[in-house]
Parts: C-alpha cells; sequence; structure tokens
C-alpha cells in the first residue's frame, strides 16, 4: 500500500471538484485532501471539509470565508480558514500538497494554476482557459520547475492515454502527425441555423451528453469549447494548429484520437463521465476504479462521426485563427467569451451575439507578443473591456 498523497482541489464545489472527491472517496488509503478551494459556496465547502477532514479550506470572497470559518469553528472541526486569490496560491504551493486539480473556471483560476506548477507539483489541468491565456509561459514554467502537467479536459486526457508511455504533456512525441478532437455536436447540432437567435441560457446549458456547469455547457453549444481545445492541444502536444482537427461524434464514446505516421490509428473510448480522465490522472501511471460504468458497446450499436458545421458555430473559426495568430491572440478570444457568455446567461445578449461580440473584440484589438505574464492580464483586462463596451452600447446589433 502506497504511503497517501496531498492532494489540493481548487474549484472543489463545482462540477469536476465534485466528481474528484467522488473518486478519491473510493481510495481513501491513497489520497489525504489537504486544501479545498471555491470562489463563495461556503456551505458546500464546509460539508466537504467535514466529510474528508480537510486541513485548509480557501474561499476567495473574504465574506464567504468568514461564514465558512464560523461554521467550522462551531461543529468543532479543527480545518484552518483562509481567504483571498494570494492565500489560495500559497496553498497549492505548500509543502503537504503534492498533486493540485486546477478547476476553477476561467481566467480566475490562472494565478492558483501558476503556483502550482512553480511549486513542481503534479497538476492536474481542469482549466482550459489558464492554459489558452498563458500559454507557452506556462508551459516553459512546466518545464522549467519539472512539474507533471496532465489534462483532464475528456479530449486532451484521451490524447494523452494514446500517446507513446510515459509521455508527459510538454515533450514532443515522437511520431505523431496528428491529433483529433471529437465534438459531440452539443444541443444544437442539428437546429435550423435561423432558431438560434432565440435559444435560452436553460436551452444552451442542457448538454445532450454531458453534465457540466453553466459557462461550459454553454460554450459546448457554441463549439468555442472545442476552439479553445484546438489552442489548448497544440500546447500540450506541440503541433501547430494545421495538425490539430475537429471532428463533431454525437454519441460521446469516443473521446480523441491519435494518427502516427505509420498510419496506425488510435483512440480512447468510454462512458461520457469525467470521473475517467480524473481517476486516470490520480492514478498515472497506474490505473485504478474511477466508479464509471463500463462501456456495452453491442447496446451503443453504432459511432457516428460528422463534419463541424463552421457556418453554424464560427467560433471555431475565430479560436483556429487565434491559435495560428498566437501572441496575445488567444488571451482576447477567451477574455471576449467570459464575459459575452456571462451576458448571454444573464439574459443581456442573444445566443448568436455571443459570437459577433467575441468577432468584433478581436477585429478591434490587435495580437501582440507575449513576453511577461502582464502582457496576458493586460490583454485580458482589454478585452474584457472591449467586450463589456460592446455589449452596453450595441444592444441593438446583439438584442
Amino acid at each position: 500500500m502506497s504511503a497517501q498523497r496531498g492532494l489540493a482541489i481548487l474549484g472543489s464545489t463545482g462540477s469536476i471538484g465534485r466528481s474528484t472527491l467522488a473518486v478519491v472517496a473510493l481510495h481513501p488509503e491513497r489520497f489525504r485532501v489537504a486544501v479545498l478551494g471555491a470562489h463563495s459556496s461556503w456551505q458546500a465547502i464546509v460539508d466537504q471539509a467535514r466529510q474528508f477532514h480537510v486541513e485548509t479550506v480557501v474561499l476567495v470572497d473574504p465574506k464567504a470565508a468568514d461564514l465558512a470559518r464560523t461554521a467550522l469553528r462551531d461543529c468543532g472541526s479543527p480545518t484552518r480558514v483562509e481567504s483571498g486569490a494570494d492565500a489560495l496560491a500559497a496553498a497549492v504551493a505548500a509543502p503537504n500538497v503534492e498533486m493540485v486539480m486546477a478547476a476553477i473556471v476561467g481566467a480566475a483560476g490562472l494565478q492558483s494554476t501558476l503556483a502550482a506548477v512553480r511549486a513542481s507539483k503534479r497538476v492536474l489541468l481542469a482549466n482550459k482557459e489558464a492554459l489558452v491565456m498563458a500559454g507557452q509561459l506556462l508551459m516553459d514554467e512546466v518545464r522549467r520547475a519539472g512539474a507533471e502537467l496532465i489534462p483532464i479536459d475528456s479530449e486532451h486526457n484521451a490524447i494523452f492515454q494514446c500517446m507513446p508511455a510515459r509521455y508527459l504533456p510538454g515533450e514532443v512525441a515522437r511520431g505523431v502527425i496528428r491529433v483529433i478532437l471529437t465534438a459531440s455536436g452539443g444541443p444544437f447540432r442539428c437546429a435550423a441555423a435561423g432558431s438560434l437567435v432565440n435559444v435560452t441560457p436553460d436551452e444552451a446549458c442542457a448538454h445532450p451528453k454531458w453534465k457540466m456547469g453553466r459557462k461550459i455547457s454553454v460554450d459546448s453549444a457554441t463549439l468555442m469549447n472545442k476552439g479553445l481545445e484546438v489552442i489548448e492541444a497544440t500546447l500540450l502536444f506541440g503541433l501547430p494548429e494545421s495538425q490539430v482537427d475537429v471532428i463533431v461524434h454525437p454519441q460521446s464514446v469516443v473521446h480523441s484520437l491519435v494518427e502516427y505516421e505509420d498510419g496506425s490509428m488510435l483512440a480512447q473510448l468510454g462512458a461520457p463521465d469525467m470521473r475517467t480522465p480524473i481517476a486516470q490522472a490520480l492514478a498515472w501511471p497506474e490505473r485504478f476504479a474511477s466508479g464509471v460504468q463500463s462501456l456495452n458497446l453491442a447496446e451503443i450499436g453504432q459511432l457516428g462521426f460528422e463534419t463541424p458545421d463552421h457556418e453554424r458555430f464560427p467560433s471555431l473559426g475565430l479560436a483556429r485563427a487565434a491559435a495560428r495568430a498566437g501572441g496575445t491572440a488567444p488571451a482576447l478570444l477567451n477574455a471576449a467569451n467570459e464575459v459575452a457568455v456571462q451576458a448571454f446567461l444573464d439574459h443581456r445578449l442573444n445566443f448568436t451575439a455571443i459570437t459577433a461580440v467575441i468577432d468584433k473584440v478581436l477585429q478591434r484589438l490587435d495580437s501582440s507578443p507575449v513576453k511577461a505574464l502582464g502582457d496576458v492580464l493586460n490583454a485580458d483586462a482589454a478585452a474584457r473591456r472591449a467586450a463589456v463596451d460592446l455589449i452596453e452600447t450595441g444592444s441593438g446589433a446583439f438584442a
């Protein structure tokens, strides 16, 4: 029996965080939950801290942290509660943490992810936006610090599983000529293009295969999620955008594929359940149970594949252009998307206007080289200001 490994779960109250705790609960002899982090969901994190006897809880919102501190003290828990983004970054870099699940959604997860990488941890990367934003800077830090970066996105984790033995992202995979990301097509794969303008947030979040948070569900509905994954794949696996393909696979059984120069194509199959990639990353290079039910291929019957409809879902093209442009272009794209998606969820923007806003932000702001993290953060802030301005002043065009 191996010694317990200290685990930090950032975004523990979200869907990935909850799934991670479910996998950890199957293997109590292997993991000790040292740190839980979230923004403001103090009641949920208090329950988690009590169940897993967590050493440290960090809530970014100070008021939420005060409430959690009081609740844990009243029940006699020894869990320490801290607040703020700096406290979160310090907690993941602490010696009692060996592995970090980075699952805070959006740009908010960048600081803590970088802190974990710089502290040479094994980082289970579920926050694709951190990699999309910081790009080569993050990968350079991985190499410099000797950190282990394992992707949790089902698609990138599938590619990772299809790579040669002992391969780690950031290395050059010999013999690989192409990776293929699969996409379910989202809830509007077969919808008439003209009907998309009237889509509601609840409809956009009703993913046909996966249970996810609202932001990522909207990204899946626009196919921006797949566009961000293209950018992510170029960085993780050292491939140009032209060697990262996307194919629509409605059954969500084949999670991605890797093609080798000898003509072989390897695919990873599994049920559409995030516990599978989470368990793979936690156990790597070994394997252990995830709690996911086995596939019944006879019951599934057939696997279908389609070319993405770029006219109906222009987000994919915008993301590919950002991947080719490099520099701050991916950060601009990501920031504009986050603002536009939130406006849609708040009923201030219609569904098709999400990509219209992103496109206009990218036209308004030029990409520039990235020499330091400040360049990324400045681009992120500029794109957010531009997107807010477009939404607030262009309501007629985007209503």
